[in-house]
């Protein structure tokens, strides 16, 4: 697999704009250019005053030079939060395509295996926010390590690191490196994500803590679930596939989906462990841990 870039590589400050508003949803870089039209054009359309006197040089110097800036800024900071909605939008559609071509086609193991790394991130990524979870895409920044994905819902945060490895196993040394940043991070839990299929090894260290490895059958059925999420109407209720499960990590006993494991923060069974449904708030289901 490819080298992801480093987030050393140097870019312009028009394009970290760029890319700061393509994180939002493509109409808020659209109301953003206009707001930004609208306050830079009502100082740029004021004349500057011209004062001879010496003391207040100074001040007419910094008032021409915010109207100059003004005058040029009306113009290009919209163009550029456009830019930044138009590369929001196409991610999007280009985040469903994936969704559609992985899930539904019949060679999907094919399609995701022809995928590139940034495309199959984009991939996880969406089929995890058809699941309700909010979705930080790190954009690939930094070597194979690290977090591709940061998630958040109900006020919890889950870290995913994406492994399109498919020549050979995702061993522990992943596993142990995401479970750490999970612990310095404050996350309540995480997940491995590959195509292809995890060691021995990797799978004891996962048991009895909150992190889920999604292996290749896992994700197939990860996906068809969030498909099934996206075309889902208050008449036709969700009812996806289960996925199948491993012996270290229970199903939901209300929808099937892979559980986490949590510790309670309350009540009467507050600091011990429990099995909480991963599409919580959407599902409640829980079952104790031993």
């Amino acid at each position: 697999m490819a080298r992801k870039r480093s987030r050393s590589s140097k870019t312009s400050l028009a394009d970290d704009i760029v890319d700061l508003v393509a994180l939002a949803p493509w109409w808020v870089g659209v109301l953003l250019a206009l707001l930004f039209y609208l306050w830079l054009h009502s100082i740029a359309i004021q004349p500057v005053t011209i004062v001879a006197t010496p003391g207040k040089m100074g001040d007419m110097a910094v008032r021409s030079m915010v109207h100059a800036l003004a005058s040029y800024g009306q113009y290009l900071l919209p163009l550029l939060c456009c830019l930044g909605a138009a590369l929001s939008a196409w991610r999007r559609y280009q985040r469903r395509a994936l969704l559609n071509r992985a899930a539904h086609t019949p060679e999907a193991a094919q399609a995701i295996a022809g995928m590139s790394w940034q495309q199959f991130e984009l991939l996880i990524g969406e089929a995890f926010r058809q699941q309700g979870y909010r979705v930080l895409e790190n954009g690939g920044g930094g070597a194979d390590g690290g977090v591709d994905l940061v998630l958040s819902r109900g006020g919890e945060k889950f870290l995913v690191q994406c492994k399109q490895w498919r020549a050979y196993k995702v061993g522990v040394e992943v596993a142990r490196e995401l479970y750490g940043l999970m612990a310095a991070g404050g996350a309540a839990g995480g997940f491995v994500v590959t195509s292809g299929r995890f060691t021995e090894e990797a799978a004891r260290f996962a048991s009895g803590r909150n992190l889920t490895l999604v292996d290749g059958p896992k994700l197939q059925a990860l996906l068809k679930q969030a498909r099934a999420a996206r075309q889902a109407t208050p008449e036709a209720p969700l009812r996806a596939p289960a996925p199948a499960a491993s012996p270290a990590i229970p199903s939901c006993p209300r929808c099937g989906a892979p559980m986490v494991r949590r510790v309670a923060r309350q009540g009467t069974n507050a600091g011990k462990p429990f099995w909480g449904c991963t599409t919580y708030p959407a599902c409640r289901g829980t079952c104790a841990a031993e």
